[in-house]
């Protein structure tokens, strides 16, 4: 798969924004990050991005309530959630909005760059990019 794809990751946890977004670029993908979802919204980050990785539970806005806002706005890409918290993570009724995977932190670095090809293959396959 050719890795010039973009990612965007939106965690308030400054070490771990840090951290997954050196892991996406030794991994070949270009990265923005962001501390908070509406950092993510005001900028031209969504018109970027080709798959999206949030943490659930931020201050000021979900990780599902940025995704709501994304839909709202016309925006579509994969989205793979994270959460220290296993309640935090709603696979099951978020399957149908694009989210590819739920990973309870903390996960193997292998993993989470695993479901971003995943992602990535989904959107390919299913020709639905940004807006």
């Amino acid at each position: 798969m050719h890795k010039t794809h973009v990612i965007a990751v939106v965690d308030d946890d400054e070490a771990m924004r840090t951290s997954l977004s050196s892991l996406l670029r030794a991994s070949g993908y270009r990265v923005l990050g962001y501390a908070a979802p509406a950092d993510y919204l005001e900028s031209d980050g969504p018109a970027q991005t080709d798959c999206l990785i949030s943490d659930m539970q931020m201050p000021g806005m979900s990780g599902t309530q940025m995704l709501d806002a994304l839909r709202a706005q016309g925006w579509r890409m994969p989205v793979i959630f994270v959460s220290a918290h296993a309640g935090d993570l709603p696979c099951d009724k978020s399957r149908a909005t694009d989210v590819v995977a739920c990973l309870r932190k903390p996960f193997a670095a292998d993993e989470l760059v695993v479901w971003v090809e995943v992602a990535l293959r989904t959107l390919q396959a299913s020709g639905t990019q940004k807006n």
